[in-house]
């Protein structure tokens, strides 16, 4: 089938995005999942190059097409949720949560694994191309099943708690752990010590007093140095 110029630019863009994916992932927040988007990435890259030079147009923006279905919902729930919009993100997540089970579970096995599994024996016999598009096709789909578990763990914690959770391939980002680490040193290097509870005597050390070993209290409120 002849190559549309729109089809060309698409194939184009979609590969120099995941192109630039895997030429940031090394600098991006380690998760959990980092071997399985590299797996994705790979993946990905070798069924859209292969599928562009066989010629299998169709199969191919139709992959495409279900897995920008949900990602467009992706990215700008991550914008929300960096610009502290919890209603906004929980929302645009709830909408991604429904598109990407739908098309990864629903509509990707059924339409594009059941075509190229079985549809395509009964037009052709098995040849190089058959196996290694199923196999990467199957990969990405056991590669679904792994974040669909993942967002719905995510889902039901929103339902009982009513916000969104944080991002459950990781328990802590790597960027929150800088920041908290570098809290803790400017802490340490101003001297600055919080206490929540009073003492029995109503004393409580504040920013700049005097340290309380180098004290002592009386009974009768006055302090008495050592």
């Amino acid at each position: 089938q002849p190559l549309q110029p729109s089809l060309f630019w698409y194939y184009l863009l979609e590969l120099s995005f995941y192109w630039s994916l895997v030429f940031t992932l090394p600098f991006d927040v380690k998760r959990k999942d980092f071997k399985e988007q590299i797996v994705h990435h790979a993946a990905t890259i070798f069924l859209i190059s292969f599928s562009y030079c066989a010629n299998y147009i169709r199969i191919g923006t139709l992959v495409m097409v279900i897995h920008d279905a949900s990602d467009c919902f992706l990215e700008p729930t991550k914008i929300f949720n960096y610009m502290k919009w919890k209603k906004t993100c929980d929302s645009l997540f709830m909408i991604f949560s429904a598109v990407f089970l739908i098309s990864r579970l629903v509509i990707f096995p059924y339409t594009v694994l059941y075509n190229t599994y079985y549809y395509s024996m009964e037009i052709f016999q098995p040849f190089f191309g058959y196996y290694f598009v199923n196999a990467l096709l199957i990969i990405l789909q056991l590669l679904h099943v792994f974040w669909s578990c993942l967002i719905i763990h995510m889902v039901y914690k929103f339902i009982l708690q009513g916000t969104m959770e944080k991002d459950m391939r990781s328990d802590t980002e790597e960027s929150d752990k800088d920041e908290e680490r570098e809290k803790i040193r400017e802490k340490e290097k101003n001297g600055i010590t919080y206490f929540s509870n009073v003492t029995s005597n109503n004393y409580i050390q504040r920013n700049g007093s005097e340290p309380l070993n180098n004290r002592t209290h009386l009974t009768n409120g006055h302090v008495k140095e050592r």
